[in-house]
């Protein structure tokens, strides 16, 4: 009996070991290195799509500097430096003469601007899309902690990262230190798009619209069938004249035709 108990376990044990190590390999993907780091002297630590265009912006961490690079990217593919001047500290202004403490996270909106977890420095800051950088949070403070209400009052833990949310206009701090996550809402202008694209969209739109009216009647015109009456004989369609200069049957005008009358 004791014998036939400890089968039961082993066999049980072994069958719930196979479900637990159970994989499940997926064919079809391969990996190619496209940004080699001992070619280009960086140290990729993060990276994120620029919308609306093919470039990509890759943060090296341990050297505090964001760089931009283009797809099709390849192992040869140019790197050029977009903000941090390579070195360790807190520096808004200019892009590259700005300087971050060893970043380690960003988040990029609809527009282009580039918001940074800077938090050595104890503030989130933001690269604008023309290349200059500012401070949107912490930069009264300056210190850890966990205070809400205007941004630059702030406070954040020692650990924290940001991410956009373009349908609520809004940055997300996920605060790993205070076991929080919390919200900074973003200008209008930060979140909504440029005009010239809107006015092309418009365009484009309006002159759709107005081909399709222009072939829809064409095509009409050109189609349209005869009118079937009561009588039962096919007929072309009215055609409306001017009254007063249509000749009827003996020669004369409409109007001839009534002062006979």
């Amino acid at each position: 009996m004791a014998w036939s108990f400890s089968s039961l376990f082993l066999f049980s044990f072994f069958v719930f070991s196979l479900v637990e190590g159970k994989h499940v390999l997926e064919d079809g993907y391969e990996v190619t290195t496209v940004v080699d780091g001992h070619k280009s002297g960086l140290n990729p630590h993060t990276v994120h799509a620029l919308p609306g265009s093919s470039n990509m912006i890759v943060l090296d961490s341990s050297g505090s500097t964001f760089y931009t690079t283009s797809f099709p990217m390849s192992v040869d593919s140019v790197i050029n430096r977009f903000a941090g001047d390579g070195s360790i500290g807190y520096l808004d202004g200019k892009a590259g003469n700005s300087r971050f403490s060893k970043p380690r996270g960003f988040a990029v909106d609809a527009k282009g601007n580039v918001y940074v977890a800077d938090k050595n420095n104890k503030v989130i800051r933001k690269i604008s899309s023309s290349g200059y950088v500012t401070t949107i949070a912490g930069g009264i403070s300056n210190e850890f902690g966990h205070r809400d209400g205007p941004a630059q009052n702030a406070t954040f833990s020692s650990d924290f990262d940001i991410s956009f949310v373009p349908q609520r206009c809004c940055l997300l701090v996920s605060d790993h230190g205070n076991e929080m996550i919390r919200q900074i809402n973003l200008k209008e202008e930060d979140c909504l798009q440029s005009s010239h694209s809107n006015l092309g969209t418009y365009s484009l739109w309006s002159i759709g619209i107005a081909l399709s009216c222009f072939l829809g009647v064409a095509i009409g015109f050109a189609s349209r069938p005869y009118i079937i009456r009561h009588t039962g004989r096919s007929e072309p369609p009215l055609v409306h004249r001017d009254m007063e200069a249509s000749p009827n049957q003996i020669g004369g005008t409409s109007s001839d035709l009534l002062l006979l009358h």
